[in-house]
């Protein structure tokens, strides 16, 4: 038999209808952020960095335990696709799990670039489970930094202006 509590929280003195539908909410979001941030190879998509230099894209895929082999990247117009697949380890004997936490299965990652690809621009190289892609831009792409240069004094009025253009026109 319970006996009646007589000492209550003070979270307790006002009944809260919507505390068990909050707690529910904010597991849910907690396990829905934890899936996010799961390096998982067999969940679809290897965690990415991208940095930009003045002439190319530097990308790089974490890819731990896949081969070589199985990497895959391909270009099509301006996607850049990094696709593969993580294969199961084979064991010979028999083994009774009790946790596993490594994935397998296949993996996709895309991102548009802001430009057309021209022929041989990309180059790919793997080393230690991660995937190191450089992509040149096009010469159209590279920024150009111009430099403006900056009069002293007020900007001339809009009727200034009008009357240098007129009088060329008066003298001829």
């Amino acid at each position: 038999m319970t006996l009646p509590r007589l000492w209550t929280r003070s979270q307790e003195l006002t009944p809260d209808p919507f505390r068990a539908m909050r707690r529910e909410m904010e597991n849910a979001f907690r396990a829905f952020d934890q899936n996010l941030s799961s390096p998982d190879i067999g969940a679809g998509a290897p965690p990415i960095n991208v940095a930009e230099t003045k002439d190319a894209f530097e990308v790089t895929a974490e890819l731990p335990g896949v081969d070589e082999k199985d990497i895959k990247v391909s270009l099509d117009e301006n996607q850049l696709v990094i696709s593969g697949e993580k294969r199961a380890e084979s064991t010979k004997e028999e083994k009774d799990w009790h946790v596993e936490e490594r994935s397998y299965g296949s993996f996709y990652r895309s991102m548009s670039l802001p430009f057309e690809l021209e022929d041989g621009a990309v180059e790919a190289h793997f080393d230690k489970g991660v995937l190191h892609l450089t992509i040149k831009k096009p010469a159209k792409a590279t920024k150009i930094t111009k430099t403006i240069n900056v009069k002293t004094g007020a900007p001339p009025s809009a009727d200034a202006v009008a009357n240098k253009t007129a009088a060329p026109n008066k003298a001829a």
